[in-house]
């Protein structure tokens, strides 16, 4: 605990003036190894901040603080225009990543010299051709970008609005057919690193242990092709915040078009994925969908690799293989698409059970792991953090993983004629449609069953390796860093209409968005009877997390409670279609409505969207008029009404508690935005209809009503000057100091923000216990409430730390806001009377 942080507590008026800086490290390394020794650099594949420049020395010769940089960079804006400090922030994270690629490749050298010593004695342990031939090029490529480096780095840390690049991006893209002759030679090069390794146990003993990433298939062959990619990536960003009047925007776009060039010849020339594989007949077997599942075998979930083909299903796993070796599968069961067949509703197979883990469990490992992404940012950012970054990933990407495999719940069951059944668990409707449709309409066709030998199954799964599309299961530490995040906000969809319905029906559309590798409901039309044109018109806000797509399912309503599906025991709605476009942040981020059409299966449906990013959405703008309540400060409106809690909170949580508390999803479901916007002007103008408005309205909306309500207040419900304070208290460690502090700030509240608050507790709790039933964990209504209820105003958000992308601002500030929240409803205080009283909890010495 550190020292003297509850002595700043005072027992009426607290004051807080806590050290925002939060930062001690050690110097910038020296690039040297702990004991001095000869040993390979530590490689790291992730991007990190360079001890040159995230540790700079101040004028008294202490390190300055990562946070103290990134605060110059973003705010100190007065001297220098924001597009230069966006373009130095771009030159900053390419040089990090600059000098971590090269350290790879001074690691892959280090073998050879010691190598070349050998070559000419009597007990060599590689020819001078062989050497030459495994370490063709690296050495030249290591020599261009080391100079481009040492050439970058002067100009970023004398940055000033004089400074070009230009000219160092056009050289180093002019060099590019260096990368073209590693590319050529590469195949031969690995060839004969195997051959080498195999033939002579020496080599494979330096091999294993100085250079194993070199004997990777997939290391190094699209490693240089991968570092021009992002090269030319960067060269977007940097012609994004670069005038066209500035020296560097010509030779910039000279450098990117060199670039693009270069990307293009060696894709149609380097390109060997098949789409086919031939059978022993002559026969040509497609590829036609590929993917990673959850399969149910054994009562327990396994992830496999699922490849659909022209004549048959096979499903895989991949096999551990030695360092070195290709990556293979191992089939485990195929079925020939003339033998297959789906779930019928009169079939009487036994189904087996599905454990479905509680909300909680799920919620908890998201937590863990945005608390990882986290940490890796930090780590990135510290002088000495590099050599903690590979093992952080590789704990998330367990943790990844495991959610994969544990969140889906939606079954996908196929049979084949001869009585086998298998089933799968997906996370959404609209993959399961996906896979079914494909598979019926290569059914269409005349297909023969087949029977493969040993031999042509060992040849067709050999070829899986080869004809993936998809290569790594969908978690976010198989991600570049430079590829893009996903947005973190708040989508607005307008779903306005629909079209081309042959005959009349129930009609109701489903939202769905991915988070962390999945597809997830977020929110759902009312049905519109008996028409072949529904008007829904019907907006809805959906928070995302790093979220990249928009899904829109269409479905007809059943209401025949005989067509219940065996796997689920749930009415099954017929889809009539489905479409998919893509969140691009450019179409999306503008304050104006984007309207466009997703066309499935004849059906047009028209919707409109926009993109609020977590900190516009979360802005507090306090109201013009104070005679409403939104917008309005609760002390004020607690003083108006005569209450200790405002009026709108108390009804809305009562109409919650009356019919919404059993309703799946409540507060995690969006509510219409039109009927929320009417339920605000009826508080705001306190009608006299309100009550029968309430009881009328759909149960999501009002639940919308009373988060839209903290969201506007101009000061979160824990204040502004507790905020800090309230970061503090969550982050220790020790129970007893974590309780003493927490119970204390909440003490700290003013009457009516307190009164406020202990009431949304008790109900948020009630609303737990009906967790069987509504699926509303105390995990899931933290998420939902935390950053409503602390997210600072503008003003305070400024003065601490700013976090450079969103997906940080959620994995720093808004998961410490959640983790508050969850303490205080897995704590619960005592009542309030009891609160103001007690003084146990309050001492002023730890």
């Amino acid at each position: 605990v550190p020292a003297g942080i509850y002595r700043s507590f005072s027992l009426r008026r607290p004051d807080f003036n806590y050290n925002t800086d939060g930062y001690e490290g050690d110097g910038a390394e020296d690039g040297k190894s702990q004991d001095g020794s000869e040993t390979l650099p530590y490689i790291d594949e992730s991007p990190t901040m360079s001890p040159q420049l995230c540790a700079p020395q101040g004028p008294d010769g202490e390190t300055v603080s990562p946070t103290k940089v990134l605060l110059v960079c973003l705010y100190d804006v007065g001297e220098i225009e924001k597009g230069l400090e966006m373009k130095k922030l771009v030159l900053s994270g390419f040089l990090a990543s600059e000098e971590i690629y090269i350290n790879q490749l001074e690691a892959l050298l280090l073998p050879m010299r010691p190598l070349k010593a050998t070559a000419t004695t009597s007990q060599p342990v590689l020819t001078i051709q062989q050497i030459e031939t495994i370490f063709y090029k690296i050495q030249d490529i290591f020599e261009i970008h080391k100079e481009f480096y040492d050439a970058l780095l002067p100009n970023i840390q004398q940055w000033d609005e004089k400074v070009t690049v230009g000219h160092l991006f056009q050289k180093l893209a002019s060099q590019l057919g260096v990368y073209k002759a590693f590319v050529d030679n590469y195949k031969v090069a690995l060839e004969t690193a195997e051959k080498c390794s195999q033939a002579n146990s020496q080599f494979q003993k330096i091999s294993e242990v100085r250079f194993p990433v070199f004997l990777s298939p997939t290391a190094l062959l699209y490693k240089p092709i991968d570092r021009v990619t992002r090269s030319t990536l960067v060269l977007h960003d940097l012609l994004k915040h670069t005038p066209k009047d500035h020296p560097d925007f010509p030779l910039l776009q000279d450098a990117l078009r060199i670039s693009q060039n270069f990307l293009s010849s060696i894709n149609e020339e380097i390109d060997p994925r098949r789409t086919a594989v031939t059978t022993p007949k002559g026969e040509a077997r497609q590829l036609v969908k590929d993917g990673f599942l959850v399969e149910v075998s054994e009562s327990s979930r396994k992830l496999r690799h699922v490849f659909l083909f022209t004549d048959l299903l096979l499903c895989a796993k991949m096999k551990k293989t030695a360092v070195g070796r290709h990556q293979q599968y191992e089939c485990k069961w195929y079925i020939p698409l003339a033998d297959l067949t789906f779930q019928t509703l009169d079939d009487s197979d036994s189904c087996p059970s599905i454990q479905v883990l509680p909300e909680h469990e799920l919620e908890e490992m998201k937590i863990k792991i945005s608390v990882l992404k986290s940490e890796i940012q930090k780590e990135k950012k510290a002088p000495k953090g590099q050599s903690r970054v590979e093992r952080l990933r590789k704990k998330m990407n367990e943790q990844e993983s495991w959610l994969l495999t544990h969140s889906p719940t939606i079954p996908f069951r196929i049979h084949n004629k001869h009585g086998k059944s298998y089933l799968f668990l997906l996370s959404s409707d609209y993959e399961r449609s996906e896979w079914r449709e494909s598979i019926q309409k290569l059914q269409k066709k005349d297909l023969q069953a087949c029977v493969l030998s040993s031999v042509e199954l060992q040849v067709l799964t050999s070829s899986c390796f080869k004809l993936r599309t998809v290569h790594n299961i969908p978690v976010t530490s198989n991600k570049d860093d430079e590829e893009t995040p996903g947005l973190y906000g708040f989508l607005h969809v307008i779903v306005h209409s629909a079209k081309g319905f042959k005959e009349s029906a129930n009609l109701y559309c489903t939202l769905e968005v991915d988070s962390y590798g999945y597809f997830v409901s977020k929110a759902k039309t009312r049905v519109f009877r008996d028409t072949t044109e529904p008007q829904w018109n019907e907006e809805f806000e959906i928070e995302l997390e790093g979220s990249q797509h928009l899904r829109i399912l269409c479905y007809e309503k059943c209401y025949d409670k005989s067509m219940l599906n065996k796997d689920d025991n749930e009415i099954v709605d017929k889809i009539m279609g489905k479409g998919q476009v893509q969140l691009d942040p450019q179409t999306v981020q503008s304050k104006n409505w984007h309207m466009d059409v997703i066309e499935m299966n004849g059906i047009k449906v028209e919707f409109s969207m926009k993109f609020t990013s977590r900190d516009l959405s979360l802005k507090r703008t306090p109201s013009k008029k104070q005679s409403g309540v939104f917008g309005v400060k609760i002390n004020v409106v607690t003083k108006r009404e005569r209450s200790k809690v405002p009026y709108i909170v108390r009804q809305c949580i009562e109409e919650v508690e009356k019919r919404g508390i059993d309703e799946v999803g409540i507060y995690r479901i969006s509510g219409v935005a039109t009927d929320i916007q009417a339920l605000k002007a009826a508080f705001d103008t306190n009608t006299k209809d309100i009550l029968v408005m309430l009881s009328d309205m759909d149960i999501n909306a009002i639940a919308g009503t009373l988060k839209l309500y903290f969201r506007e207040l101009p000061e979160p419900l824990l204040t502004d000057r507790l905020y800090p304070a309230f970061m503090e208290g969550i982050a220790l460690s020790d129970p007893a100091a974590k309780e003493n502090c927490m119970m204390h700030l909440l003490r700290s509240l003013p009457d009516p923000n307190l009164m406020t608050f202990l009431t949304l507790l008790e109900h948020l709790k009630r609303v737990a216990e009906k967790e069987p039933i509504n699926k509303m964990s105390l995990h899931n209504l933290a998420t939902v409430f935390g950053p409503t209820l602390l997210r600072p105003s503008e003003s305070e958000s400024t003065k601490g730390q700013h976090i450079t992308s969103a997906s940080d601002i959620w994995s720093h500030d808004v998961m410490a806001q959640v983790q508050v929240l969850l303490y205080y409803l897995q704590h619960p205080p005592i009542s309030f009377a009891e609160l103001k009283r007690n003084t146990l909890y309050f001492s002023t010495d730890v």
